[in-house]
């Protein structure tokens, strides 16, 4: 698997899967996997790393779906352009979450007081 460079710690406390996931997804946005880039099958990528097929599987629909890689069918799986993608969803999501903490009554300290304590939270765990 020349281009993917992925390395699963087994003494990690996150699964399998989202070690692969975190990784893929760090070299997409570096720029290490270039757009366009055709990703390992499945069962290339699970034999290489010694993981079920259905765990790579399941990487490959999550990166797809935070827009990272895009599926071309019987074509492979490719490296999108995910800057873009992840620009646009969270640029969504913190429409979403400005929406609803309106109504919920909170105000803007408050709102980002959430958020702050939510991605301390997230990036604590990274």
């Amino acid at each position: 698997m020349a281009g993917v460079k992925v390395t699963i710690d087994p003494l990690s406390p996150a699964a399998p899967y989202e070690q692969l996931r975190a990784q893929i997804a760090a070299q997409a946005r570096s720029g290490r996997l270039p757009v366009g880039y055709r990703l390992p099958t499945v069962r290339g990528l699970a034999d290489e790393l010694g993981l079920a097929a259905n765990t790579v599987a399941k990487t490959y629909r999550a990166l797809e779906a935070d827009g990272v890689v895009e599926t071309r069918g019987r074509n492979g799986t490719f490296v999108a352009a995910a800057r873009d993608a992840a620009a646009r969803e969270a640029a969504a999501a913190a429409q979403a979450y400005a929406e609803r903490v309106r109504r919920l009554g909170l105000d803007r300290a408050a709102a980002l007081a959430a958020v702050q304590d939510a991605i301390r939270a997230a990036y604590a765990t990274a």
